[in-house]
């Protein structure tokens, strides 16, 4: 491999010839050889957003030139490109204030910039850094990539399951069947009922991440090391979220106060918690699908899903709810970086965080995980669920519930004794409630009527 020397203020670093980063990241990836944790794309992503708004606020505000303005811009466009992705190599487990890659992104950009120009117009600290620090970038990009993959990526997902469940709501509207509490059977109910259920869920968790957004979109920068703004031109906090704001077409605003901004994550809290509502909805609705599915002879079978997959190595013909696992353990995952998320928030020391790669890390898995996991279980299985109408039928009628109706008519205890004394001779209702007195066949088959009961 070829190598060029590159320096920092400690001195001379080799690093691969065909690489744009320079001494400060080469040290960071030889001192941090951690896992296989990379920090994630959104916030390089992020970053380039950033470094192209603070230069142009650097511009607006007389501190960079334009030609230097213009070859940060145009470098931070290769990255939004994913033109420059194998540039970024560093770990989760570096500092905690993310700062070597601050730099790895100042480095790339300014000798990607330096190439373009073809003389050394940029400083990775001096000008793509200018009035900026890593302890107010990360935290920024954070916000950035949070809101972006909350937005164009998991809001999309939602949107299409929602929709999904909102056809099979009209095209099962009617179908009555068993409800179910504590496993046990219930009281009837429609299977769009069921469905609405769910539908609803989503949109719940929607909202919650919606009033999520309005913390995340409160930005770092202009706090620069400690949060006073030490090296930043005056009004360079709000010019730099406007510019942010542009160019994302999201309501981003400088944070008003930047002590907070940079020490704490509450925002970040608060929104993975809504994530994990979210986990939470998709686990109950994912196993009430494996459950109503399951069978297929010998279990509830009342609805099908599709096939997709041969389900045993050893057991021919076997179909399992793959979709259904799939998005149950998709959940566990959520679940269990909520924790490493609050964890991380806790542990903001004075007047920084220094938890934050990890913090946001997890963050971000939460969301893509979430993302791909409800497409594709609206494309392989719910898209594809039908109703098992016999089977709904039958369970239904089978049902010693439906003695709920009868309460008005003979009493909450005479009620139990008739539900009790079908089930142990293994008799109907209607045959239990005759045999007991209770009730005349006629007025029984006058009031039993369990499409009246949802």
């Amino acid at each position: 491999m070829d190598f060029r020397m590159e320096h920092d203020s400690m001195g001379e670093v080799k690093v691969p010839a065909d690489r744009y980063w320079g001494a400060q990241t080469q040290r960071s990836f030889e001192n941090f050889q951690i896992g296989i944790e990379k920090i994630p794309i959104e916030i390089i992503r992020a970053f380039a957003i950033l470094k192209k708004s603070s230069a142009i606020a650097n511009n607006r505000l007389g501190r960079l030139d334009k030609r230097r303005m213009e070859l940060i811009s145009q470098v931070c466009d290769e990255i939004l490109e994913g033109r420059l992705d194998g540039h970024f190599p560093l770990a989760v487990w570096q500092t905690g204030s993310g700062t070597q890659s601050n730099m790895n992104v100042n480095e790339v950009i300014a000798n990607r910039g330096n190439e373009i120009a073809g003389e050394k117009l940029l400083h990775p600290n001096d000008h793509v850094n200018m009035s900026q620090s890593s302890n107010d970038t990360f935290p920024t990009a954070m916000h950035i990539a949070a809101v972006l993959s909350i937005e164009d990526r998991l809001f999309l997902s939602i949107d299409l399951l929602a929709e999904t469940f909102g056809r099979l709501m009209e095209e099962n509207e009617g179908i009555i069947k068993t409800g179910r509490t504590h496993l046990q059977d219930a009281t009837p109910i429609t299977f769009s009922q069921e469905i609405s259920g769910w539908k609803n869920m989503l949109e719940k968790s929607r909202d919650m991440l919606e009033l999520s957004l309005r913390g995340l979109y409160e930005l770092a920068l202009g706090g620069t090391a400690v949060g006073t703004g030490l090296n930043a031109p005056k009004g360079f906090d709000t010019e730099v979220a406007k510019a942010v704001a542009a160019l994302t077409g999201k309501a981003f605003v400088t944070a008003g106060n930047k002590f907070h901004s940079l020490t704490s994550k509450d925002e970040l809290v608060f929104a993975h918690g809504a994530l994990k509502g979210l986990a939470a909805d998709m686990m109950k609705i994912a196993n009430d699908i494996r459950w109503l599915s399951s069978g297929p002879r010998c279990g509830l079978g009342e609805i099908f899903i599709p096939e997709n997959e041969p389900g045993s190595s050893i057991m021919p013909g076997k179909v399992n709810p793959t979709q259904c696992e799939s998005v149950t353990m998709v959940a566990v995952q959520v679940m269990a970086n909520d924790v490493a998320v609050g964890m991380a928030a806790s542990q903001g020391n004075f007047e920084l965080n220094v938890f934050m790669p990890v913090c946001i890390y997890n963050f971000l898995q939460s969301v893509r995980l979430l993302s791909d996991s409800l497409r594709s279980f609206n494309n392989n299985c719910v898209a594809g669920i039908r109703p098992n109408r016999e089977k709904m039928e039958e369970n239904l009628h089978r049902s010693l519930m439906l003695v709920t109706c009868l309460n008005p008519h003979i009493g909450y205890e005479n009620a139990a004794a008739t539900a009790k004394k079908a089930y142990r001779e293994n008799i109907s209702l209607k045959e239990a409630c005759v045999a007991l007195g209770f009730l005349e066949e006629e007025k029984f088959d006058e009031i039993f009527k369990p499409e009246q009961m949802v």
